[in-house]
């Protein structure tokens, strides 16, 4: 929730020449934080005309006396229970700068509401109840403050009009709390005597008060250091995405920090490659070509060379350039109800950009709950801890102190955002055991793999489709992926799954080349089916290298560049898909092609040492389309216009009547040739 604060236009000072600063406002529950934030926007003018009136007048009505906290009580929750649950952010102006205090709970059960607001900060005022002192809460909110990196903290002992603004009592605290966060390396900037109630010590010194020779709290958060701006910061330009248009390969994403120019040489992270730019194009595209970009501005530029660029890369000054590596450690809070142990396989995100990885370390696992670090065995929900990830390709990353825009992970466990945190560090050099995935083994002759696809392929002839599909998960233990380049077959099969609930991973092999109407698809259906279908992007280090050898479009030269290109953009990431499953689910058709006749709805895929499922091997096109229509199921747009076999744009066409339908793929080979790999029996190349 924002609290926007309606006169702040009255305040006639220059705007472009104040800076901003977010303090987020943390203590026990009633140690009186709503009632500090009230006279905060009281003492600096901040609140409408005639609202203290109405709120004094309305507390009167009701026979109750006034209370500074009545004016954040917009939550109809907090009206009625008496506590505050969510985070706030309220907006005000001091004499000096622009103030965005983000109020976060106190209960104990909303601490990860707490976390939320705490991450978002540059400072923090902790409150401290002047009768009751320091609290298990206040602690724990100590604890979390240094966790989620703040290093600026104010210490605010309210109340003490409740102990007769006694001297002693304050000190006395004020050496307890200090030595407390002293020893988590946080030590308070200012420990501030005041009554909130009654305005001591919010914007005045008053008498009861001479014995402080501190600041006031306003004066306080005058003093505090606001972060950099993030123009100040290095450049980081997130990649999203990058298109053709005209002649030019336009780089799109938006500046997070930083600015560019054209002429700046720039390093495109993790792989290090450096480049000219050339131009920066901007929507809508001015009479005059823009020279410079600064962070806020989303943009696309062109580079004077020809380099390999994907999603999730990041574009950083030359000089300062993103980290870059396969190892991160990172403060996390956890959110999933499974525990997050060693060992456990999670998908990290960063930016734009996205690894698969595992977790290689838990350290300093922490229960807000309590007050102490426990054994790192795992994270508990709702639990702070600091993790290494390993992951399968190097991501670019800061450190959050450094740069927080990229400098924070998500991380997603079976498809389902399940915690997040800051990066710590990168190590550029992956770990022995985990530098690349392990190669399948090639199994040259399996009997019980064989026998095991007969089975199958016997108990499932007769089967409807997705009874095949049912059957063979509960047949097969373990992993089960199901690839899909969003064509008829695939968008039936997903529907049969979702529609069944059956625990099977989803994954599609984003080449980089796939058509528009491909990745509209993918989000359509995503959002209709509530599952989330995992991209297989190629290997960086191979695609540059591939794009050296042959050069962008290389493919159209011979076959042999075409089965290259194949192997590094579908093949070898569609082996890192399987890795570890026990079955394999495909969109096959026996009459798509004269290769697949001696293929069947069950086959052991020896080479992979999985079997391998195609439910509807045995159905004819229009049987498809009859149950996609029934259903009301999504597809590509593309089948309208003749295009049968959808794969990557450049070798995919609409076929002629009368012509097979892989005649769609790899349009210039001969009928026995029209296969890229993933599911022929022959090797490629």
């Amino acid at each position: 929730m924002t609290i926007a604060v309606p006169n702040l236009s009255r305040v006639t000072v220059n705007a472009g020449a104040r800076s901003l600063i977010r303090i987020v406002i943390v203590g026990h529950v009633d140690h009186g934080k709503s009632t500090l934030i009230g006279r905060l926007l009281h003492e600096t003018g901040s609140l409408p005309d005639g609202k203290l009136d109405s709120l004094k007048a309305m507390s009167l009505r009701r026979g109750m006396p006034f209370e500074w906290s009545f004016l954040l009580d917009a939550l109809q929750a907090e009206r009625n229970q008496g506590i505050t649950i969510d985070t706030s952010q309220i907006r005000f102006r001091t004499a000096a700068r622009d103030v965005v205090l983000i109020d976060a709970p106190g209960h104990t059960e909303f601490l990860r509401n707490m976390i939320t607001g705490a991450a978002q900060a540059d400072a923090a005022v902790l409150i401290v109840d002047a009768l009751e002192g320091v609290r298990d809460q206040t602690r724990r909110h100590g604890y979390l403050l240094h966790l989620l990196g703040i290093r600026q903290v104010a210490v605010v002992i309210n109340k003490m009009d409740s102990v007769g603004f006694d001297q002693l009592r304050f000190n006395e605290i004020k050496t307890e709390i200090t030595a407390y966060l002293s020893e988590l390396g946080l030590p308070p900037a200012y420990v501030i005597p005041i009554s909130a109630r009654q305005g001591d010590g919010v914007a005045l010194r008053t008498p009861a008060i001479g014995w402080h020779d501190g600041p006031t709290v306003l004066e306080a958060l005058d003093r505090f250091a606001p972060a950099q701006s993030s123009s100040e910061l290095d450049l980081r330009i997130p990649v999203q995405a990058i298109y053709k248009f005209d002649d030019r390969r336009i780089v799109a994403g938006r500046v997070e920090s930083g600015g560019v120019s054209v002429g700046d040489q720039i390093a495109i992270m993790p792989a290090g490659k450096t480049a000219v730019v050339k131009s920066i194009e901007a929507w809508p595209v001015p009479e005059d070509k823009q020279a410079r970009a600064t962070a806020g501005q989303s943009i696309g530029i062109t580079l004077d060379r020809e380099l390999f660029i994907e999603r999730g890369n990041v574009i950083s000054s030359v000089a300062k350039r993103a980290l870059a590596g396969r190892n991160i450690r990172a403060r996390v809070f956890w959110l999933h109800s499974a525990p997050l142990a060693v060992g456990a396989k999670i998908v990290a995100r960063i930016g734009t950009a996205e690894s698969s990885g595992v977790i290689s370390a838990i350290t300093n696992a922490f229960d807000p709950g309590r007050l102490a670090a426990k054994t790192a065995i795992s994270i508990g929900q709702n639990q702070v801890g600091e993790i290494d990830i390993t992951l399968s390709q190097p991501l670019a990353a800061d450190l959050n102190g450094d740069n927080s825009a990229v400098g924070r992970v998500v991380l997603e466990l079976d498809g389902r955002i399940a915690g997040g945190g800051l990066v710590l560090a990168v190590e550029a050099g992956p770990r022995a055991e985990w530098a690349a995935p392990a190669a399948r083994a090639v199994v040259k002759s399996d009997k019980r793999l064989s026998a095991l696809a007969s089975e199958l392929a016997a108990d499932t002839k007769n089967l409807p489709a997705p009874e095949r599909l049912a059957y063979v998960r509960r047949r097969v233990a373990g992993k089960i992926v199901f690839t899909t380049s969003f064509g008829i077959e695939d968008q039936a099969i997903l529907h049969m799954i979702a529609d069944q609930g059956l625990d099977i991973d989803l994954a599609t092999l984003d080449t980089g080349r796939l058509f528009p109407e491909a990745y509209d698809l993918w989000a359509h259906s995503e959002h209709k089916y509530g599952r989330r279908i995992r991209a297989m992007y190629p290997r960086h280090n191979d695609l540059e290298a591939l794009v050296d050898k042959q050069g962008i479009n290389g493919f159209y030269d011979s076959r042999e560049g075409r089965l290259a290109c194949c192997r590094v953009r579908k093949v070898e990431p569609l082996n890192r898909a399987l890795a570890g499953a026990n079955a394999w689910i495909a969109g096959l058709r026996g009459d798509q092609s004269a290769n697949r006749n001696d293929m069947n709805v069950v086959v052991a895929d020896q080479e992979r040492g999985l079997v391998k499922l195609s439910p509807l091997f045995d159905w004819s096109r229009e049987q498809v389309l009859a149950f996609t229509a029934s259903n009301n199921i999504p597809i590509n747009p593309l089948h309208k216009k003749g295009f049968v076999s959808i794969g990557c744009a450049p070798c995919t066409r609409a076929i002629e009547p009368g012509e097979p339908e892989r005649a769609g793929r790899w349009w210039w080979e001969d009928e026995t040739k029209k296969e890229c790999g993933l599911h022929s029996n022959r090797k490629i190349g």
